[in-house]
């Protein structure tokens, strides 16, 4: 098995923790990284035999455990990841982002993994990224353009730790690129919303849509297809109901704001991710989707990369 490192020992970092714990099949944790000696995720990481750190990065540099880390995944914030990945390559450690910080390509495992297999840093985009953009990625596949995509993703606001609430700009705009890069909209736009109700509500996204030359059926069944392939590593991963369609003419063509008037099809895509409980409860959704990619993008990386088998 190929080993690994987790930087980041809040939400993100302890989810992750708990998923590699559950399946190492491919993935050898070997190292659990913070800043607070006493934070909750690095006493469960010692009470599950993982070694510990919380002196970031450059203690966990020191440690005999970094030598055998082939992987690391960073899961602390946009503005120390800059930091993380000068270390990672000097140290020739493969790293994959968990924040913002977009410094290596943008990537949602359905959509482009296979791209960015050789690449020494991949970005996860966001969690509301990676709920959303394969859904745009799935109208832009049997249409001949999307000239705009827009997404709005609600999440508990008791799931949204502090790094998530530090990186909320940096969310909007990785995020609205990603949409545009990967998923392949020519415009796209981010919302984010944290939900502040009680009991906690479940991760919930919309995704809208702006497509020109693809018949309804086929963006139905593109959808649904790609359902099933995100199903694949995110079980909660599901349509709330059908896809609804708008279609403007030419008599009554969609103004976009900025854009201009589009003749076209307006799709609508109402979805929710329920998590599967590893460490905050299942309504964290936004965490099981983002570590989830995570886990899978890094698995295929050690496969191909390191020689890792199942």
């Amino acid at each position: 098995m190929t080993g690994c490192a987790i930087l980041g020992s809040g939400n993100i970092g302890t989810d992750l923790m708990m998923k590699l714990l559950a399946a190492p099949d491919r993935l050898d944790l070997r190292l659990m990284v913070g800043i607070e000696a006493d934070s909750e995720g690095l006493d469960m990481a010692r009470e599950r035999g993982v070694a510990t750190c919380h002196e970031g990065i450059e203690g966990a540099r020191a440690l005999p455990q970094w030598r055998q880390v082939q992987i690391l995944f960073d899961a602390t914030s946009a503005a120390a990841h800059a930091r993380h990945h000068a270390a990672c390559q000097a140290d020739r450690k493969q790293l994959v982002d968990l924040t913002p910080a977009a410094i290596g390509p943008y990537c949602v495992p359905v959509v482009n993994l296979a791209e960015h297999l050789d690449e020494d840093n991949v970005n996860m985009v966001s969690c509301g990224g990676q709920a959303t953009i394969p859904m745009v990625h799935a109208v832009r596949r049997v249409a001949q353009r999307v000239p705009y995509a827009e997404i709005v993703a609600s999440v508990a606001s008791k799931s949204a730790g502090p790094g998530t609430r530090a990186n909320i700009d940096e969310f909007t705009e990785t995020t609205a690129r990603g949409i545009e890069v990967v998923g392949g909209a020519e415009r796209g736009k981010a919302i984010i919303v944290l939900n502040p109700a009680e009991p906690p509500m479940i991760m919930r996204d919309t995704v809208y849509t702006l497509s020109i030359g693809a018949e309804l059926d086929e963006l139905e069944a593109s959808v649904e297809d790609m359902v099933r392939e995100v199903q694949q590593y995110v079980p909660g991963y599901r349509l709330k109901q059908k896809v609804q369609f708008e279609r403007f003419g030419s008599n009554a063509p969609l103004r976009i704001p900025g854009m201009g008037e589009y003749e076209g099809v307006k799709s609508t895509i109402f979805l929710e991710v329920e998590g599967a409980g590893h460490y905050l409860p299942k309504y964290a959704g936004n965490l099981d989707i983002m570590t989830s990619a995570a886990k899978a993008t890094a698995e295929r990386i050690a496969e191909l990369k390191f020689g890792a088998a199942a």
